[in-house]
């Protein structure tokens, strides 16, 4: 038998939890809401780069969806601290999110201080491709046609070697590598990868980890020759070049990737309904001839998945770039 002492607390239990129960309820109603304005996608790369042609193909399909427009501004320059320092201050609700790339998180080990904490300012949102591995290249006329040749003439020379590079993906892929065979090979940095790749091809610099879309113009025009892709999965316009695995490398996988993200203290429920936007955009034909047409691999992640996997990445390039003891800038 019930003590009916308890009774009138249990009616404010019930009626406590009946307010609890409606609560996610109007939260979802707000969800469902969003978005009920235009909607600003920034990016941190110049028109024209693959973040930027991504970014304008999911601004439409969201648009086309929600039948709000998705404005994609560009702000590049000063390593994206531009644009990103403007989402991180911009309002919580939504309405204004970044589209970047894993450079974002690398910069924590790059810069002796950045204008922003690139996790604890920002809520991950959601991805569109799984990501993309490097390419080690060599010019048209090197002499070396293995990942072998060039691991050989490391060891015995160190220091004799060089690689280009002109982001953080490629630099790192480079002094992963040098730490896996331990032989030291020059760094000779440039302003970006299409300029590096050009070094290459004309034999003035070794080699260099680039990303793919930046090698498609030169190994389209036969002045570069690719050595190994830094995956564990052939790439479908490069099947006849091995993989690291292949290559007897297992060790070096790393790829740059992209992600969306909001200002911290955006409500769950709209960072859900951008999940969701953004996940439904990757099932679309247009989206999913784009992916096909760079050989990327459409993926579709839970925000928490993505938090893991960020903070698995940023182990792993904080500690190669600690191991290779690149001076903070």
């Amino acid at each position: 038998m019930f003590d009916t002492r308890f009774i009138p607390a249990a009616r404010n239990l019930a009626a406590a939890i009946c307010v609890l129960a409606a609560m996610p309820l109007a939260h979802a109603a707000g969800a469902v809401d969003f978005p009920n304005k235009p909607i600003t996608l920034m990016v941190p790369f110049p028109v024209g780069s693959g973040t930027d042609t991504s970014a304008r193909i999911v601004a439409q399909e969201i648009s086309n969806a929600t039948g709000q427009s998705v404005m994609v501004e560009n702000k590049p320059g000063a390593s994206g601290f531009i644009a990103t320092k403007s989402v991180a201050n911009a309002p919580a609700d939504g309405y204004t999110i970044l589209l970047t790339s894993n450079t974002h998180f690398v910069n924590k080990f790059l810069f002796k201080a950045l204008p922003y904490d690139p996790t604890g300012d920002f809520a991950s949102v959601a991805v569109m491709r799984e990501p993309a591995p490097l390419v080690l290249m060599v010019g048209a006329s090197s002499p070396f046609h293995t990942l072998d040749d060039i691991t050989r003439a490391a060891k015995a020379k160190p220091g004799s070697l060089t690689f280009a590079s002109g982001n953080s993906s490629s630099r790192v892929g480079a002094e992963m590598y040098k730490q896996l065979i331990g032989a030291d090979i020059l760094y000779v940095p440039y302003k970006g990868n299409a300029e590096g790749l050009s070094e290459v091809a004309a034999g003035r610099v070794d080699m260099i980890f680039s990303d793919v879309t930046a090698l498609r113009p030169l190994l389209d025009a036969g002045k570069i020759r690719p050595i190994v892709v830094t995956s564990d999965q052939k790439l479908p316009f490069l099947k006849d070049v091995p993989t690291s695995v292949e290559a007897g490398l297992p060790e070096l996988l790393i790829g740059s990737w992209g992600v969306f993200l909001a200002p911290k203290g955006t409500p769950d429920a709209v960072l859900e309904r951008l999940n969701q936007l953004i996940g439904d955009t990757v099932k679309t034909s247009s989206v999913q001839q784009y992916l096909a047409s760079t050989d990327g691999i459409a993926s579709s992640l839970s925000r928490a998945q993505i938090d893991r996997f960020v903070a698995q990445e940023m182990t792993k390039w904080g500690s190669i770039i600690e191991k290779a003891g690149i001076p903070l800038q």
